[in-house]
């Protein structure tokens, strides 16, 4: 059974970035499938409207962009998320984006 037929169709978005980073850390990368599953993560978190979830796709893609050397793309995905945030910086989360957003500057 899969998470999209349980009842924690929440952590559907996290599962999607989860698959693209394993697709990454495989002994063949498949950054494409990867990024692929990134975009599903993003899109199913904004239909949800979790922003902690689209958070973590949003700086997963944008980690995959910026290694593309599209550093334009990554900090227009991820800056607009990040923005929303207005307090609990201190979370990995939002620090990993910090970290990412301020790379790409």
């Amino acid at each position: 059974m899969g998470v999209e037929s349980t009842s924690r169709g929440d952590l559907l978005a996290e599962a999607y970035r989860l698959q693209g980073l394993f697709l990454l850390r495989q002994s063949t990368p498949a950054p494409a499938q990867a990024e692929g599953c990134f975009q599903q993560a993003v899109t199913i978190a904004r239909r949800q409207g979790a922003r902690s979830w689209e958070l973590r796709a949003a700086t997963s893609l944008a980690q995959l962009w910026h290694h593309r050397w599209d550093a334009v793309d990554a900090r227009a995905m991820l800056g607009p998320v990040y923005n929303w945030f207005t307090e609990e910086f201190d979370t990995a989360d939002l620090q990993d984006a910090q970290r990412l957003l301020a790379m790409l500057d």
